[in-house]
């Protein structure tokens, strides 16, 4: 099913196919090395959770004798392909390994909130020279993906982890959200920023907010006051897919309609937790 989906989309415009594992406790070392053969094949990125909690950590220990990042390493799967989610506990000689084989590292600090799983040590893995990109996780563990929101946390999260204002700049963090995420899919040559050349994927924000007025510094406002509300219109490769907060490309109310329907059937099969 894999190698048919890589065929399928080979060469669309938009839309690349990703090798992705669950993780060092749900898949196998013979699956995870069959995996990354595939990734390798195709020259796909291989998403993988990594040392998100420390029970993860200490069942990769009992069950192979190493930590997971260590487990990949010693699979000879470790490399510049590898996009790491989270990396939540991480020890320093690994924080170096990662950097050195040109891991690159997923950071999801809300849903990392949300579960109690940690707070990586960005601030280090930015400091080896590890590529991080900024990601919400899925709502299950996050609820409202707003990477805004997501932005605003990275920033403060590290800052009062630290006790330290200038630990994590709204700059670094608008990179991360940004031209760092299209690096971790190996897309910065096509998006991640406005440039001669790549494609025109952009948002527009209606600055004409009373909680974005006066601005006096655009990454900072971005950052710490702009919503996912803010944003007026969406174009994607140079196509405008929602104008005016407007969605063009599909009809938002059916939509809507049917995920209410899914959620009364889901919610008639399990019972909703309270985390």
């Amino acid at each position: 099913y894999l190698e048919e989906l890589m065929a399928q989309y080979r060469n669309h415009p938009l839309i690349s196919i990703t090798v992705d594992p669950h993780a060092v406790y749900t898949c196998s070392p013979d699956l995870l090395k069959r995996l990354k053969s595939v990734a390798e094949k195709h020259g796909a990125a291989y998403v993988i959770h990594l040392s998100e909690t420390r029970d993860e950590v200490e069942g990769c220990r009992a069950k192979y004798g190493h930590t997971p990042v260590m487990h990949l390493d010693a699979l000879g799967i470790l490399d510049s392909q590898v996009v790491a989610d989270h990396c939540v506990v991480l020890t320093e000689p690994e924080i170096d390994l990662l950097a050195e084989r040109g891991v690159k590292v997923a950071h999801c600090p809300e849903s990392n909130m949300k579960l109690a799983s940690g707070v990586a040590p960005v601030v280090e893995l930015l400091a080896a020279g590890v590529t991080v990109g900024l990601g919400t996780d899925g709502a299950a563990s996050n609820n409202d993906v707003d990477m805004f929101g997501e932005m605003d946390t990275a920033a403060k999260l590290h800052k009062v982890h630290r006790l330290d204002p200038t630990v994590m700049s709204a700059e670094t963090t608008l990179r991360m959200a940004t031209l760092g995420g299209a690096t971790l899919l190996g897309a910065e040559k096509n998006i991640g920023s406005l440039e001669v050349g790549k494609k025109a994927d952009l948002i527009v924000l209606d600055m004409n907010k009373p909680h974005l007025i006066p601005m006096y510094n655009i990454p900072s406002h971005l950052v710490y006051a702009a919503t996912g509300s803010d944003v007026a219109h969406s174009v994607i490769n140079g196509r405008v897919v929602m104008r005016d907060r407007k969605l063009l490309t599909m009809d938002e109310d059916a939509v809507l309609s049917t995920l209410r329907e899914i959620g009364a059937q889901i919610s008639g099969l399990v019972r909703v937790g309270r985390r």
